[in-house]
């Protein structure tokens, strides 16, 4: 039960201040729950419910029965689990280890594998994000930003290949993005990577800078990228790891369900 659950019930009298307490304190406690895992893993089943964020299993190095195991586990307690960076070996591991009463969705692109149970349904915040990339070479990392957001919540609303090497192509979608009320721009961006900066310079929103490897020579594998947005000359921009679009959906889902919580509370 959430603590305004329980503090509207003790307003009505329907439970005691004693109750209350003790409810209050079984609530603080599993916040803090873990749910250990062949005594290797601590799923931290809570973390939404005490961030805003849920628990993600990054799949990349482990292997692919502790990775399904940990997502099956996941799912029993909260209803639903997420993997990134899931190579598609280990997709069709976790396809074939999880029973068929739950559904597994893979997203080759993005990197991500979803378990839910056949009844759960991600609750819409309201909360909206715009997410651009440069390139076509940058859509793998901008799918991990908008399946992540998506999975937390948001609408999110997206145009790739929008680059500035034809800066024409970026001013009708970002005019789009704009007039559904975004409340945050995730911008992905490898070679040059000045797209972060000038979508700053025209918006009065927060942007989200997501430098990636691609890139000749010099982009040094996304330290190009990466320093020419550290050091942008438009104030307003953050910025992520190299290559780290799970990174900025959870960041940019952070703004747009605070934002969204905000504006439902002024109506």
């Amino acid at each position: 039960m959430k603590t305004n659950e329980i503090l509207k019930k003790l307003k009505r009298g329907e439970i005691t201040v004693e109750e209350a307490e003790a409810l209050l304190e079984r609530t603080a406690f599993e916040r803090m729950k873990l749910r250990f895992v062949d005594n290797l893993a601590r799923l931290d089943v809570y973390r939404d419910r005490r961030v805003g964020i849920p628990e993600v299993i990054l799949a990349e190095g482990k292997k692919p029965e502790l990775v399904a195991k940990l997502l099956l586990e996941m799912t029993k307690e909260r209803g639903r689990a997420m993997a990134t960076r899931v190579d598609e070996a280990c997709s069709q591991k976790i396809k074939e280890a999880i029973p068929s009463e739950y559904n597994t969705q893979i997203y080759n692109e993005a990197r991500i594998v979803t378990v839910s149970e056949q009844s759960f349904e991600v609750v819409r915040t309201g909360g909206k994000v715009g997410l651009i990339t440069a390139g076509t070479a940058d859509i793998p990392i901008a799918e991990e930003t908008r399946i992540t957001a998506e999975q937390m919540g948001c609408e999110v609303h997206y145009a790739y290949d929008v680059g500035i090497a034809g800066l024409h192509r970026l001013l009708t979608p970002l005019e789009g993005m704009l007039d559904k009320d975004v409340d945050v721009i995730v911008v992905v961006a490898g070679m040059d990577a000045v797209l972060p900066t000038t979508v700053k310079g025209l918006v009065d929103l927060p942007v989200i800078g997501v430098p990636t490897s691609v890139g000749y020579g010099v982009a040094a594998k996304g330290i190009s990228p990466l320093l020419t947005m550290l050091h942008s000359c438009s104030p307003g921009l953050g910025v992520v790891n190299i290559d780290n679009g799970f990174g900025a959906g959870v960041l940019a889902a952070l703004i747009a369900n605070r934002v969204s919580r905000a504006r439902n509370q002024s109506c």
